[in-house]
């Protein structure tokens, strides 16, 4: 038996439907569906059995679960703009520090989310305390909770591993609203608008010139695959693929692959632009100095860990990404 957290959320949803790709049905899937929609992340999946998050919690406090294998925590408030921080401590870092020491207690394998949100703005992006600098209360509540793994790590019963997700885009996203990914919203805007809008010049960069380390979530689910197969070793690794890249590259393979599905032909950046395909608009000042303008993970430890598969670039997942949503008609997500 495999618990699941956050199980109907995006990241959650594709680690269930690849267990479920390996054979393992026996999963326990843990969700808040309040909103309700989420549903259509699992309803091409197998579960044993599903939990609402505050049932979770108290069966977790009273040691009423089944017996099981391994704890994938995905469970999280990933929206960076939410300014509540006793509900974010509590939802984000509380409940983590409860299921380790669940895990812990019973000597159970614990994978959970981390984010690149506590390096803040960087610009060094390696495993490093000296490096983190959380701009917002939720990078802070996932920077908390390292800070007990590691003061942990030498006294563990059982692996734990906290993985950093970069900028993760793919398939069953569209519940995420303002937080989904950069590549969902363009080809949303593009599909209903015809062109791509993208944060002009700011920070020193140029208009679609802010690099981050986008990475597909095929390969996020890989990473999390790895370390429950490995048993570890235990402790923080980034998860990105090491290679920065431009907005204006997500933005120019959203509409090239939707040209190439029209049978139009691809066009480089600068003609994109100046047909009025990508367009600019002004940086939000209620983002200036809590935004990250250039993300890049350094991926030397999770090297280091035994993880040697490729990872999608830009121009490869997100067409692939682009092609699956479309295939769908609604975007609505696999």
């Amino acid at each position: 038996m495999i618990i699941v957290t956050g199980a109907a959320g995006f990241i959650g949803s594709n680690l269930v439907k690849a267990l479920n790709r390996r054979g393992e049905r026996d999963i326990i899937a843990v969700d808040d569906l309040l909103q309700g929609d989420k549903f259509v992340n699992l309803a091409d999946c197998e579960i044993a059995d599903y939990l609402d998050k505050d049932d979770f919690r108290r069966r977790v406090a009273a040691g009423s679960l089944p017996a099981v294998d391994a704890i994938l925590h995905q469970g999280a408030c990933s929206d960076t703009t939410e300014r509540d921080g006793r509900f974010m401590l509590d939802n984000n870092y509380r409940v983590t520090l409860e299921l380790f020491e669940y895990a812990q207690a019973r000597r159970l394998p614990f994978i959970y989310a981390s984010s690149a949100a506590v390096y803040g703005a960087g610009p060094v992006y390696a495993e490093d305390p000296r490096n983190e600098r959380p701009l917002n209360v939720y990078g802070y509540s996932k920077f908390l909770f390292d800070q007990v793994l590691r003061r942990r790590l030498a006294a563990l019963t059982a692996p734990v591993v906290g993985l950093r997700y970069f900028n993760v885009y793919g398939p069953r996203e569209q519940h995420k609203g303002r937080m989904a990914s950069v590549a969902f919203h363009n080809m949303n805007q593009f599909l209903a608008e015809g062109h791509v809008r993208l944060f002009g010049g700011w920070d020193g960069y140029a208009d679609g010139g802010q690099q981050r380390d986008f990475i597909s979530v095929h390969d996020a689910v890989a990473v999390n695959l790895h370390f429950l197969d490995k048993g570890g070793p235990s402790g923080i690794y980034n998860c990105g693929t090491g290679r920065a890249q431009p907005f204006n590259d997500v933005a120019q393979a959203v509409v090239n692959t939707l040209r190439q599905l029209r049978g139009e032909a691809a066009l480089p950046l600068d003609q994109l632009v100046a047909q009025g395909l990508i367009r600019y608009v002004p940086f939000p000042d209620d983002l200036k100095g809590r935004y990250q303008s250039f993300t890049q993970a350094d991926a030397s430890q999770l090297a280091a860990a035994g993880y040697a598969a490729p990872m999608r670039d830009v121009q490869t997942g997100v067409a692939e990404y682009v092609r699956e949503l479309h295939g769908q008609g609604s975007g609505a997500g696999a």
